[in-house]
């Protein structure tokens, strides 16, 4: 987990700040049809689909685009079939990347993700060479007094609760996330960032000269139509994620 909270905060601020506002609306919307196709439109019996709409409503996605987008994906609306595909990688340094892509052309993403790659130094693996590093997890980070805090995430069911800079990252079985975000914001607390995202069993250090070229690959990752979200098991010196915030 190491480096995971400061990569997630700076992150956080880039999309907030992100003049590609458009982009990151339409892989919101396209994952949000994704979850509704495979599980229903119903929110509250759709856990995917819940935390694909809060992670939509948190970016300020209208809510008529978010209602279209379930309508779209549970088959009261035309819409788009998404297949999820996951690609595995190394960046330079050897730090491994797990990629996921939403796509309704396999051979198009497939082409991008490669091509990415390759242009910044980096190489595509088989799968199943880097996904046994990572495991599926709830993320919150969340600001307020500890005592607070931990009480709220543990009766929410968390699993566990550790300082992070001036917050509170909280660590939860994904299926908890709403249960934990609901418990916090009841106790009065600011949640911050809440997701399922995907954690390293393992971190390799990187150093300045190698975060710029971990960075760019990433960037051009993350910059591709199909591709949903990027992690890596990397863990950048602080001093060198404060020059990138």
């Amino acid at each position: 987990m190491a480096g995971h909270s400061k990569w997630a905060n700076i992150k956080h601020r880039k999309g907030r700040q992100d003049a590609k506002r458009g982009k990151l609306f339409a892989k919101l919307i396209r994952a949000i049809e994704a979850a509704a196709r495979q599980g229903g439109g119903d929110v509250s019996a759709n856990p995917t689909l819940a935390t694909a709409v809060q992670k939509a409503k948190d970016n300020s996605v209208p809510k008529d685009n978010i209602e279209r987008a379930v309508a779209r994906g549970s088959g009261s609306d035309e819409g788009v079939v998404y297949d999820e595909v996951w690609y595995e990688g190394y960046a330079p340094g050897g730090v491994a990347i797990y990629v996921q892509v939403l796509t309704d052309n396999r051979n198009r993403a497939a082409a991008a993700v490669r091509s990415a790659f390759t242009k910044n130094n980096g190489s595509l693996g088989e799968p199943g060479s880097v996904g046994y590093l990572f495991e599926q997890r709830g993320y919150l980070l969340a600001s307020g007094d500890e005592d607070t805090v931990m009480m709220a995430a543990l009766e929410g069911g968390a699993d566990d609760v550790t300082a992070s800079d001036e917050s509170w990252e909280i660590i939860c079985a994904p299926g908890a996330l709403g249960g934990v975000r609901t418990a916090l914001e009841e106790a009065e607390i600011t949640v911050e960032q809440a997701e399922v995202t995907q954690m390293p069993s393992v971190s390799v250090a990187v150093d300045e000269a190698g975060a710029g070229k971990l960075l760019r690959l990433i960037d051009a990752l993350e910059d591709l139509e199909d591709v949903q979200s990027v992690y890596g098991n990397f863990d950048i010196p602080d001093e060198v994620l404060a020059s990138l915030g």
